[in-house]
């Protein structure tokens, strides 16, 4: 199972979270991050984010990245996105 968190943080606190599972193994990882963050914007009801090169490089290093105003077109209400993969199968 590959299972992705994210969370929208304002000033060091959550507002809301939420967890995506993808169980569809025939999937490469890259588009089952890439739909894990469709699912996830949806469930915020959001815009899907922009991938800066800062935004790459840290999930391929960290699995993990941060969405800020930057990586938005519409205006934001929080400060950032959070997303980290929490479970990934081999």
């Amino acid at each position: 199972m590959f299972r992705i968190w994210g969370k929208l943080v304002k000033q060091n606190k959550i507002l809301q979270d939420h967890v995506v599972c993808i169980e569809d193994y025939t999937l490469s990882r890259t588009k089952k991050v890439y739909q894990a963050l469709d699912e996830m914007c949806q469930e915020f009801d959001l815009a899907v984010p922009i991938w800066l090169d800062l935004n790459k490089k840290e999930f391929i290093c960290h699995a993990r990245t941060k969405f800020t105003q930057d990586s938005f077109i519409e205006s934001i209400e929080f400060d950032y996105l959070d997303f980290q993969v929490i479970e990934e199968d081999y």
